[in-house]
């Protein structure tokens, strides 16, 4: 019964590492291209998201690490706190980041350009990423782990910033709404620092 319980427990390990090497895999492909097509249409929200997607990034590598360690209960728990922490301060530092970009271009009235590239993405991660989170999520409730929970309602949030981001695209690009653009950034602010706050407090009780 317990070679089962191990057995069992290592097969939803393996699920897990798979799960976060295409979170890697993706959300580079992801960050790259809304970092691109942002700074070639001037938008902040998009570099943002892109930024963003980096941060997963960080977190999918950390994640790995930690299923790497899941038969370990002492090292799972000291590398859940450690990943807490790194990726809390990245959530801060890209919430004032974007702020601080948003603002600047409402004070300036800069103009960015339509971005199809940026709509596109956004509607395709849209689909990608709750099914990404649904899995992750029902890998950690097996595994009882918060870790794994915690990066479920990451990706899940990241799901809330493409609508935003796809909002912000689609009203400048069929209505010219010149504010449109920063004020999709400035809604992300709240979302993506009260994550960082989270983290760095250790919250990781995902229901």
């Amino acid at each position: 019964m317990a070679t089962e319980f191990i057995l069992d427990r290592q097969v939803l390990a393996e699920r897990g590492r798979r799960l976060e090497y295409f979170t890697i895999g993706w959300n580079t492909l992801e960050g790259l291209i809304a970092v691109a097509a942002g700074a070639i249409a001037g938008s902040i929200s998009l570099v943002g998201f892109g930024v963003d997607s980096f941060i997963e990034v960080t977190s999918g590598v950390a994640l790995l690490w930690r299923m790497s360690v899941d038969s370990d209960g002492l090292k799972r728990e000291r590398v859940e706190v450690i990943t807490l922490r790194v990726v809390g301060a990245c959530f801060i530092a890209l919430a004032v980041y974007v702020a601080y970009e948003a603002i600047t271009d409402l004070v300036q009235r800069k103009s960015p350009e339509h971005s199809i590239a940026g709509i596109v993405l956004a509607c395709v991660s849209l689909i990608v990423m709750p099914l990404l989170s649904r899995a992750k999520r029902r890998v950690g409730s097996a595994l009882k782990s918060k870790a794994m929970k915690a990066d479920a309602k990451q990706t899940a949030f990241c799901t809330y910033l493409s609508a935003v981001l796809l909002t912000g695209l689609l009203l400048n690009a069929g209505w010219g709404l010149l504010w449109a653009d920063p004020v999709a950034a400035l809604v992300m602010v709240p979302i993506i620092a009260r994550e960082g706050v989270d983290d760095l407090l250790g919250d990781t009780c995902c229901d």
